[in-house]
């Protein structure tokens, strides 16, 4: 499988968001790789979102990163314990980004396993914090090139667009009308993806 070129981030956000469904992530660790396919994205366009942390073009220390170039990674942490993983998107200056909310586990599962203290494979990436967790993402991988060898995706699978399911977006009841953006893309009829809807 050929590993995704910097062009294929730098297009606009939605388009891209889709187009992630079916695409492997790779992370290569010391603890070995882990691999998963990915099921779920929200997508976050700074410029008109309100659930956007780069809302209103905002430039922070944190966001900065939404500013540069497609294809880099931009991983936070909620709530004090949980990673987030976004895929910067777009050309530079405009901050908007993909998060991935649920994979698929592909390979590495009992690195994954081993990360999360469970058993279950339905419950190791089915959601984003869970899914940074299985994989080995934290704020290490903050602003790591997507198109370097450490973490990277590959071209995967093409998900047919009748089996993509367009929802709002999860946990942002906050962002006034941008709530009800239908930017959350999952596969449909995936066992893998969030439970929030």
């Amino acid at each position: 499988m050929k590993k995704l070129e910097r062009r294929f981030y730098e297009r606009p956000t939605l388009e891209v968001a889709r187009d992630l469904l079916g695409k492997y992530m790779i992370h290569e660790t010391n603890d070995g790789r882990t691999v998963g396919k990915i099921v779920e994205v929200e997508a976050y366009v700074g410029s008109i979102d309100a659930a956007c942390h780069a809302y209103n073009n905002k430039c922070t220390n944190r966001t900065k990163i939404m500013f540069g170039e497609g294809g880099h990674a931009y991983v936070y942490l909620i709530y004090g314990m949980h990673y987030c993983m976004n895929i910067v998107t777009n050309q530079e200056t405009y901050p908007e980004a993909v998060l991935i909310r649920a994979l698929e586990p592909v390979e590495g599962l009992q690195i994954m396993k081993r990360r999360r203290k469970t058993e279950s494979v339905l419950n190791l990436c089915s959601g984003p914090g869970k899914l940074c967790q299985a994989m080995g993402i934290t704020k290490l991988q903050n602003e790591i090139d997507l198109c370097g060898g450490r973490m990277f995706l590959l071209q995967g699978e093409t998900i047919m667009s009748n089996n993509i399911g367009t929802t709002p977006r999860i946990n942002i009841d906050y962002a006034k009308e941008a709530r009800d953006y239908p930017w959350r893309f999952i596969v449909k009829d995936s066992p893998f993806v969030s439970k929030g809807k």
